[in-house]
């Protein structure tokens, strides 16, 4: 009977103990969504566009990178075709992955611009973008932007101008429309936990790019466009 009793009581005190520990965990994870998410809202203020017409001219847009063909991507590209007829970018960067061969986010969306009226020559490739981070921080350490104008849906723009400011850039955002709330719950939900990785990369671990490499040179004079990546 002692036994059985003590073995009761030794189970009892673990299960509270993990209860207290479950419980600590989720308060600590509601903690780190709020804070990282009321510091990123905070810090894009006044700092997004949706009307075109209003925003001011820069020298280069940032195009952030999704998968070719989705509906992110397509408004990203139809953004940054319509801000660049409109004058409001001289230079549209167009980052994203290529970490595969047969993945090639830079040149699809090279290929998309043209075909809306963008000439190639004003299109610059930044084929390591491989996260948020590595796009913004990369505009200025690789191709020397300090001033830039980010073209992505709000939410994404938010991170990424608050990225861009722990890391000395002046940046702006052009917002691309949105999926409706039922077609865009799971990049909501991911993007909560992206604030969170981008709080902890940017304020606590100084996260740099995957790869800097040489400077490339936006601009009339540079002979680095959009090389082939055949």
């Amino acid at each position: 009977m002692l036994p059985q009793c003590a073995r009761f009581i030794r189970r009892l005190c673990f299960t509270r103990r993990t209860l207290k520990v479950a419980c600590f965990l989720l308060v600590a994870a509601g903690v780190a969504l709020f804070y990282s998410n009321w510091l990123i809202v905070n810090a894009s203020q006044h700092l997004t566009w949706n009307d075109i017409q209003t925003v001011p001219a820069r020298n280069v847009g940032l195009v952030l990178g999704a998968k070719p063909g989705n509906r992110y991507f397509t408004r990203r590209i139809n953004t940054a075709a319509a801000l660049y007829h409109a004058g409001k970018v001289k230079w549209l960067l167009v980052s994203g992955d290529n970490s595969k061969k047969e993945y090639d986010e830079p040149s699809a969306m090279q290929q998309a611009l043209m075909a809306k009226g963008v000439p190639e020559a004003v299109i610059f490739c930044d084929y390591a973008g491989f996260s948020t981070l590595d796009s913004v921080v990369r505009a200025r350490k690789v191709f020397g932007e300090s001033r830039i104008t980010v073209i992505s849906q709000a939410f994404h723009n938010q991170r990424a101008i608050w990225l861009a400011q722990q890391y000395g850039i002046d940046a702006i955002g052009v917002n691309a429309p949105d999926l409706n709330k039922r077609h865009g719950t799971y990049t909501r939900l991911r993007e909560k936990l992206a604030r969170v990785s981008a709080v902890l990369d940017a304020k606590i671990l100084r996260r740099q790019p995957k790869y800097l490499g040489a400077g490339i040179i936006i601009g009339a004079d540079s002979a680095h466009g959009c090389p082939s990546r055949q």
